[in-house]
Order: C-alpha cells, then structure tokens, then sequence
C-alpha cells in the first residue's frame, strides 16, 4: 500500500520565497512599525518619508545584523528563556533611530514596547499571510514488502 507523506518547507532565509514574499515581509513591517509608532508613548516618526526610511533600514538590519547577533547572545537567550530576544529587537530599533533622521526613539522602555509591538504584528501577520505555503503530498509506493520486526531478547 503506498504512504503518503506531508511535509512542508522550512524556510532558509528571507528570500527563499521569491522577491514577492521579500516585499510582502517587508510590507507586514513596515505596517507593524508604524502601529508601535502609533501606540508606543516614545516613539516617533516626524515624517512619512523617515518612517518608510525606518522601516527599510529595519529590515536591513533584521537580515544582516539580527543573525550575528543572535548567534553572539544565544547563551544568554537560552538562559534567559527567550526574553532577551526583546532586548535584542529593542536594540535593533534604537540602532535604526541612529541611522534614520527624524525617527527617535526616547529611551530604552519605549524601545522595548516598540519591539514588543512590532514582533507580535510582525508574528502574527506573517504566519497569516506569507507562511501560508502549501501542503506538499508525496505518494511513495512501497519499496519492498515489510517484513515483521525481529525480536532480539524474547522473555
């Protein structure tokens, strides 16, 4: 009788899916960016331009930047239990305050609660739009009959 197995793909890097799925991410952030900067008392884009801005040199920086540094903090994001990947989102944020004029961030709380926010849309935007890739079916036909196992220790 021939199996069927489900699988789905595991994404390597961002642009695994095509250049679509590239500007849809980068849509989805800059979506979340400006609701934290909506909601978050200490956030701040003066214009639409250093908003876009932000949210491009954001991105850049979650692709380049994030993997080095989570790789150089993984001992204490597994002994923190995961928490510290919000100090890192914050500190990710407060570098792209550096790097965009008229985007300010007002200290490091308001850091925080900006990348608290911008994960949490960003999470449950994507596993609703871009990770929606579909159920692969493998028919595989049996290579050889099975045979039944063998018993090593019978008691």
């Amino acid at each position: 009788m021939p199996s069927i197995r489900f699988t789905r793909m595991i994404h390597e890097s961002p642009f695994h899916g095509g250049l679509r799925t590239a500007v849809m991410r980068t849509l989805i952030t800059g979506v979340a960016v400006f609701l934290a900067v909506a909601t978050v008392p200490g956030l701040e884009a003066r214009s639409l331009t250093a908003g876009i801005a932000a949210v491009l040199v954001l991105t850049i920086l979650n692709l380049i930047l994030r993997p080095i540094l989570f790789l150089l903090t993984l001992p204490l994001i597994v002994f923190t239990l995961g928490l510290f990947l919000v100090v890192l989102n914050a500190l990710l944020l407060e570098l792209t305050a550096y790097f965009v004029k008229g985007f300010t961030v007002s200290g490091f709380w308001p850091a925080v609660g900006g990348a608290l926010v911008i994960s949490i849309v960003t999470s449950v935007l994507n596993s609703l739009i871009v990770d929606q890739s579909p159920v692969e079916r493998r028919f595989e036909p049996p290579d050889e009959p099975r045979r039944p196992p063998k018993i090593i220790n019978p008691d």
